[in-house]
């Protein structure tokens, strides 16, 4: 691997390496093996790699979304390892370039390939999983893969953090949230700052490159916070029936 190639993919990674023979090891495609009989492929590694990435991300978001059940926890999840958005990622990053394949497949467009990309990735993860420990791993994660599970959990079969907290306001307050949002930055660059409250108490506020986005991440804050004062609500309450 050029020395230009890893240093970009370092400085893409956020990582590194102390050990470059990890990584080295994690890019070398089955159909390079074909050619060179002492070279061993990356499917080990992409073994541990996507356990790797599964537990980084199911730790994620288990802590990040306290209200979501079993179910929708698994469906985000599962939204955010699959194997096309592991490709777009190892794209993003310039995977491709650090690949060792063989001539046909080389020649045939394997850097770009979704399957060898995805399956790289994973091998990947698990050489910095090697190189610095899990520590290292889940940051290099959460850097490659936050972003989209953030969009995953307010998207299309995500958990809609405002219809939550409406259905929740109006269950519980008879209420019903409202936002007020503020704008800066230039029209092809804007920055969004949300605020929510209910009943004109402030309950959160988040920040985001779109109204809808930063609408839904301070209504996140507020139904977490909102989920925890009626939890105190109703342990008073309990408290003063029991006296």
């Amino acid at each position: 691997m050029e020395d230009k190639v890893q240093k970009q993919l370092e400085k893409l990674l956020d990582y590194e390496f102390t050990t470059p023979d990890f990584l080295i090891k994690a890019m070398v495609h089955r159909s390079f093996c074909a050619e060179n009989p002492d070279a061993e492929s990356n499917e080990r590694m992409e073994f541990l790699g996507d356990s790797v990435l599964g537990l980084s991300v199911t730790t994620y978001i288990f802590d990040t979304y306290p209200d979501l059940s079993e179910g929708e926890l698994s469906k985000l999840r599962a939204s955010v390892v699959k194997a096309d958005v592991l490709a777009e990622v190892a794209s993003e990053i310039e995977l491709g370039a650090a690949l060792r394949l063989g001539k046909g497949e080389d020649a045939s467009g394997g850097r770009s390939k979704p399957s060898i990309l995805a399956d790289a990735l994973e091998a990947l993860l698990a050489a910095v999983y090697f190189d610095g420990g899990w520590e290292s791993a889940d940051k290099v994660v959460l850097h490659l893969f936050g972003d989209r599970i953030h969009n995953c959990s307010t998207g299309p079969g995500g958990s809609d953090f405002k219809t939550r907290l409406e259905e929740l306001a109006a269950q519980r307050l008879e209420q019903l949230p409202r936002y007020r949002v503020d704008a800066d930055g230039p029209d092809h660059s804007k920055h969004f700052v949300a605020s929510v409250s209910i009943a004109g108490k402030s309950l959160g506020t988040g920040e985001g490159s779109s109204k809808k986005q930063a609408e839904q991440a301070a209504a996140q804050v507020a139904l977490i916070a909102l989920n925890e004062e009626l939890s105190d609500s109703s342990e008073f309450e309990k408290e003063e029936a029991d006296a």
